[in-house]
C-alpha cells in the first residue's frame, strides 16, 4: 500500500507542469487575432496558377502578389499541404494535367515556387513562376510515393 501511495503521489506531481503547459497554451489562443489565421480547408481545393511570365530566382523571391491576376492561367488545383514532422510547411501537392480528372497527375510545388494568393475573405490560390508542363514532367506523388 506504501508504494502505492507513494507512486499516486508521484504521478500527481508529474501531471502538475503538463496541466500548467496545457493552460498558458489556452491562455495564449485568446489572445490570437484569428483574423490573421489561415485554416488548411481554406487552401485545399483551391486553384493553381502560373504567372506566364519568366521570372529569375531573385526577381521571384521579391514578388508579391494582394490576388489572382487578370492573365494568370489557372494550371491546376491544391490536392494536400505537405508539412514536415517539426510543422513546417514544405510545400502543396498540386494535381495538374488531364482532363475531366482522366490522365491527371499529383505533383509536390516546394514552398518557395509557390506564393498564397487571397482569391476572397475565406479562400485561396497558389501562383508559381513554373508552367504547366515544368509541373507535368515532374515526378509523380501518389500516394505510393509518401510509403
Amino acid at each position: 500500500m506504501k508504494k502505492l501511495t507513494i507512486s499516486a503521489i508521484a504521478l500527481t506531481m508529474a501531471a502538475a507542469p503538463v496541466f500548467a503547459d496545457t493552460h498558458s497554451t489556452a491562455d495564449n489562443m485568446a489572445d490570437m487575432d484569428y483574423a490573421e489565421l489561415i485554416r488548411t480547408r481554406d487552401i485545399t481545393g483551391g486553384q493553381v496558377y502560373t504567372t506566364n511570365e519568366a521570372h529569375d530566382e531573385g526577381e521571384w523571391d521579391s514578388m508579391a502578389y494582394d490576388g489572382v491576376g487578370d492573365n494568370w492561367n489557372q494550371i491546376g488545383e491544391i490536392e494536400d499541404i505537405v508539412l514536415d514532422k517539426s510543422g513546417k510547411m514544405i510545400g502543396i501537392v498540386a494535381e495538374v494535367g488531364g482532363f475531366l480528372d482522366i490522365g491527371d497527375k499529383h505533383v509536390m510545388l516546394k514552398v518557395d515556387e509557390t506564393k498564397l494568393v487571397p482569391v476572397d475573405d475565406r479562400s485561396y490560390a497558389v501562383i508559381t513562376r513554373l508552367n504547366e508542363e515544368d509541373l507535368e514532367a515532374r515526378e509523380g506523388v501518389d500516394e505510393g510515393w509518401w510509403n
